[in-house]
């Protein structure tokens, strides 16, 4: 069907007397079957892959009943490392951290800036981003099971709120729900559904108003949060992970999203979320706490008063009426005043971390986790749902297109500026180029006044794309990582909803330009006219799709969108005539939607135009003119043809992009054998000496080094020189050592350290 479809493209479209519109068109056709012809997703757009997972029994659609699935993590030994390619120093983001999570309970990540807490959540929701340089390793299990074996749903509410600023919140969650809730269900029951859910996290009073932006003044920031955690409820997950929910928040608004948090938690979820220093109110609303301190783990256990007893057993208490998470954050944190507080700061830390890793080996929280089987009907039930979605592509685009028309259609501040913007140009072109008459000075002044309008229409279509779709483009990939729907309906809603409005600007460019410069004054022209603008500005808006597709910012976008289109601009047939175009850039005018957007604004202006004329040198008609323009044998269909085909292209070519661009979380190691199975202290045996050993000797050694007591380790990690790192002995600590023994070892080690050698 594919080769069938770029067979009958190559035939019908001819263009600039080579192959390469053709080969063009016809690739482009060929994806775009490819693109609207496939089912919709089972689950997720990236669900071939090992890091995405939906759960057995709770794969595929969001379960209607809103029935929760109670999960509990465990994860132990979790390490991160960071490597620097220039200097070959590694940097260690996560040492050794290990803790739990229990359904009911709302989990709290604490620590200084820059102590590993976010990175800790990515990697409990496995979302942490891939890198080369980036090593991760340690023991993750779900309900007793290992994470590779076992999945579950979560919904994890990142610290920036992303919305489509001009759907209210009511309208935000409603397509939200038809979107990821089963298709049987009724309208009655999706509008219950998320009326229960705007009571439960308080958004009844601002339901009806917009979400606005930096633009247009919407709901608050806390307003958004909760919304935040609505849009994510929806699919009735059993684990909620929240980095930093309280940041830029007033200590009011912080607070009513904490004790949302803490509801959820009531409700049956396991809510883990990380966050900075709250105030005493939000503290008093943790059930557990993990503290974090450059990586390592300070404690891991029940908040409120537990934390407060633990430390008090070294020394330090907390004064009386003083915020507990105050008085926690000032005693891991280092304090860089002066040299001595630097050193005092950083020995209390290492103390308090030493001191807890004694206890990695007991049980962090007294209540055990419980095994549950997986079902055994998952894999039919899977099946079942794989079948059932496939119809839903056109459903899909359908609410993609009410949405899109309405992001479109309200955005009043964007259009103002968009139809201000196009009528003052078209004054100013018209202005320049007034009542242009039949001279032979005419020629080029209508030549550059064409160019210029050509111009002018892509760049402002393309400005208003690439400013606007890296921020759309974030919300889209967020939902599709949900399987929300797929590329194909969002990519054709967006261009359908986007034509009406932006089909006005360039008409109104063209009704206010047209009658000013006395461009060919019949009414069939000026259509044409406008028509060929308008197919300009939706070609430019589809090549900014690609740009903010590749770009990884606003500014980045901004940056490269007017550059390339320079390019266009140069081999646009005006300032370079296209068969004196070098070889080697032949090409480019045949994708220059600038050149084919002057092409057709000459051929419709110029044909059949007379002018004054006295020497035998002199342009007589306008024929004359669009042959030294290389534009003579050309027609107005060619132009529609070319952009259509830029426009097909540029929307293929950001599909792919898209596709190809999809979210890459990095994988869960398992860790070294010697940090899960601690050894014994033993002198460093050089392979002679131990082959003279008695057979007796070396099988006792055996058991020794594979048996060892689970509390005779204290693991130790290493920063420094990875090189170095990796030609050192193995370090182990003799077991049950006295205090004196202990600071012997830690002098030895630093000594060893310093000297970039152990021994």
């Amino acid at each position: 069907m594919v080769q069938l479809g770029g067979k009958m493209v190559g035939q019908v479209v001819k263009f600039g007397g080579n192959g390469f519109g053709q080969v063009l068109a016809a690739a482009a056709v060929a994806i775009l079957v490819r693109l609207f012809s496939g089912p919709g997703p089972a689950m997720s757009p990236d669900d071939d892959e090992k890091n995405d997972f939906a759960g057995d029994d709770e794969v595929g659609e969001a379960s209607f009943d809103g029935k929760i699935v109670p999960v509990a993590i465990r994860w132990n030994n979790i390490t991160c490392s960071l490597s620097d390619k220039s200097s070959k120093q590694v940097r260690f983001l996560l040492k050794n951290v290990s803790g739990e999570a229990k359904p009911g309970r709302l989990l709290a990540i604490m620590g200084p800036s820059g102590s590993g807490k976010t990175t800790l959540l990515n990697v409990l929701a496995r979302q942490l981003m891939a890198s080369p340089r980036l090593h991760l390793s340690g023991l993750l299990e779900v309900n007793g099971m290992p994470i590779s074996n076992k999945a579950y749903k979560f919904a994890y509410v990142r610290q920036e709120d992303l919305f489509f600023s001009q759907l209210t919140v009511r309208e935000t969650l409603a397509l939200a729900a038809e979107l990821q809730l089963p298709e049987t269900s009724s309208v009655e029951e999706r509008d219950e559904y998320v009326n229960n859910l705007l009571f439960k996290l308080g958004l009844v009073s601002c339901a009806d108003s917009i979400v606005g932006d930096a633009k247009v003044r919407g709901i608050s920031g806390g307003e958004k949060k909760r919304l935040s955690l609505a849009c994510e409820l929806i699919a009735s997950p059993s684990v909620v992970f929240a980095d930093e929910p309280t940041t830029g928040l007033d200590a009011f608004q912080a607070e009513r999203v904490m004790e949302t948090l803490r509801q959820l938690a009531q409700d049956g979820h396991t809510v883990i979320c990380s966050i900075h220093q709250p105030r005493s109110s939000v503290y008093s609303k943790f059930d557990d706490i993990v503290l974090l301190t450059e990586g390592a783990l300070v404690y891991a256990g029940p908040a409120h008063d537990e934390p407060l007893a633990y430390f008090s057993k070294f020394g330090y208490h907390c004064p009386d009426h003083v915020n507990p998470a105050e008085f926690l954050a000032d005693l891991i944190s280092i304090d860089y005043s002066s040299a001595e507080s630097v050193h005092s700061s950083q020995k209390r830390i290492d103390g308090l971390v030493e001191s807890f890793s004694e206890q990695l080996s007991t049980v962090l929280y007294a209540t055990s986790l419980t095994r549950r089987e997986s079902p055994k009907n998952g894999s039919k039930l899977s099946k079942r749902i794989v079948v059932k979605r496939k119809g839903t592509w056109w459903r899909q685009f359908w609410l993609l297109l009410k949405r899109a028309w309405m992001q479109a259609s309200r955005d009043g501040p964007t259009n103002k500026v968009r139809a201000r913007m196009s009528i003052a140009s078209a004054i100013i072109f018209g202005s320049v180029f007034w009542r242009m008459g039949r001279s032979q000075t005419s020629v080029q002044d209508r030549m550059g006044l064409l160019q210029v309008a050509a111009i002018n229409t892509a760049m402002a279509a393309l400005t208003k794309t690439v400013g606007v779709f890296p921020k759309e483009r974030a919300i889209v990939d967020r939902e599709r990582a949900k399987g929300s729907y797929k590329l194909g309906p969002y990519l054709l809603s967006k261009l359908i909803a986007e034509i009406p409005v932006g089909a006005a600007f360039p008409l109104m460019f063209g009704a206010v330009l047209y009658p000013m410069a006395r461009l060919h004054p019949t009414l069939s022209r000026f259509a044409k006219f406008c028509g060929i603008v308008t197919a300009e500005s939706f070609a430019a808006s589809a090549m900014g799709l690609t740009v903010g597709a590749i770009a990884p910012t606003t500014e980045a976008a901004m940056a490269l969108g007017p550059s390339l289109m320079t390019v266009f601009i140069v081999f646009g047939g005006y300032y370079v005539n296209a068969d004196n175009t070098p070889i080697i850039f032949r090409w480019i005018p045949d994708v220059s939607l600038i050149r084919w957007a002057f092409q057709g604004l000459c051929i419709n202006e110029f044909t059949g135009l007379k002018f004054d004329h006295q020497d035998s040198f002199d342009v007589e008609t306008g024929e004359q003119a669009l042959k030294r323009l290389s534009f003579g044998e050309s027609h107005i269909s060619d132009t529609v043809i070319a952009q259509s085909r830029i426009l097909l292209f540029w929307y293929c070519t950001t599909y792919f992009i898209l596709k190809k661009n999809k979210p890459k979380y990095q994988q869960l190691e398992s860790p070294p054998v010697e940090q899960i199975r601690p050894q014994l202290e033993l002198e460093p045996l050089e392979n002679d000496n131990i082959k003279q050993l008695s057979p007796l000797k070396q099988d006792e050694l055996n058991q020794q080094l594979d048996s060892p007591a689970l509390d005779q380790i204290r693991p130790f990690i290493l920063e420094g020189n990875i090189s170095n790192v990796a030609n050192h002995s193995t370090l182990v600590i003799s077991p049950n050592p006295s205090q004196l023994q202990k600071e012997q070892d830690m002098a030895e080690i630093t000594r060893a350290i310093s000297a970039d050698k152990i021994t």
